[in-house]
């Protein structure tokens, strides 16, 4: 059986593809794989910053409209790309192992973040790193920065930036680990909901590759981004409203911390609670409750009002 799969172009989707087809084939090593390569509106969208481009799904919807068209079998997605609002047509068939969800700093000379120097300019693309800078140095000045892993650490070494936040999950795929000045913790920097795990999405009518796809599957992992996700959908976050959400699993016990900042990142509001499995999207929508019962609605209304809705 020759399956296709769908990815984007970049050198990392690339990979983190490629490690899915890997896990398949030693599962299932009769099946045999031919990728496709889709364009996203990310991809050809390559000067807005990403909270500017005015849709969602901007690195998923063509790929996932390839799939309904039959083009290909099924696509491979970090998950913090796919919408939080299910799909009528496809579904999150698997989600392998997570890799690491905590934020990197990489800098000039490998300053530490708290030794960067007053003023010192930071590059991200995400809101939600943008207020937590902010939060922890507002004495930094915080400016958008597009493109891909290597062509940001270049900007770096170039001097345009002191340094840049990113994923580090990105970085270990690309084997770029050397070049990390700092690791945050994840109550620190709390990561994207599903950050450092992948998504592989099928249409929902397929039911035999569907169970097929099952075989990769993490319950632990699904436990985790499941609650973080229903943290975020229940606050009616995303891009342009950045809400941190971790959830961790031990055994069979679950917990989930959710944060989120005020623009200039001077006001936090956290929570925590934990549960079983089973509860994953009830303790989602209970660290939301607590969220709110604390005013994230007043801080999303200053994210919406200076950024716009959805």
């Amino acid at each position: 059986m020759i399956l296709t799969v769908g990815t984007r172009g970049s050198k990392l989707s690339l990979i983190q593809t490629e490690a899915v087809l890997e896990n398949l084939k030693s599962i299932y090593p009769e099946l045999e794989f031919k990728v496709k390569v889709i364009k996203t509106l990310g991809d050809k969208e390559r000067k807005k910053p990403l909270f500017a481009i005015d849709r969602k799904g901007i690195f998923e919807k063509e790929i996932d409209m390839a799939i309904v068209r039959g083009e290909i079998d099924f696509a491979v997605h970090s998950l913090k790309d796919v919408p939080l609002v299910e799909s009528l047509e496809t579904v999150i068939a698997a989600i392998p192992k997570r890799s690491s969800p905590h934020d990197v700093l990489i800098s000039k000379g490998k300053v530490l973040f708290n030794a960067l120097a007053r003023g010192a300019i930071i590059g991200t693309g995400s809101l939600r790193r943008m207020a937590q800078i902010k939060s922890v140095r507002p004495d930094l000045e915080v400016r958008p920065i597009r493109g891909n892993i290597e062509t940001r650490i270049a900007k770096v070494k170039r001097g345009e930036f002191d340094g840049i936040v990113l994923a580090e999950v990105g970085l270990k795929r690309m084997g770029l680990e050397s070049q990390i000045a700092e690791r945050f913790s994840l109550d620190r920097f709390t990561p994207a909901a599903g950050q450092g795990a992948l998504a592989i999405v099928v249409r929902k009518d397929n039911e035999d590759l569907m169970k097929l796809l099952q075989s990769v599957d993490h319950p632990s992992t699904r436990a985790e981004v499941t609650a973080e996700r229903s943290l975020v959908l229940s606050l009616k976050g995303g891009c342009r409203v950045p809400i941190g959400a971790i959830g961790r699993a031990d055994d069979r016990t679950l917990s989930l911390y959710g944060c989120i900042f005020s623009i200039n990142g001077q006001k936090k509001i956290s929570s925590f609670a934990k549960g079983s499995f089973d509860e994953a999207q009830d303790l989602g929508r209970k660290v939301a409750q607590s969220l709110m019962e604390q005013g994230a609605k007043d801080l999303e209304a200053e994210w919406r009002e200076k950024y716009g809705s959805w």
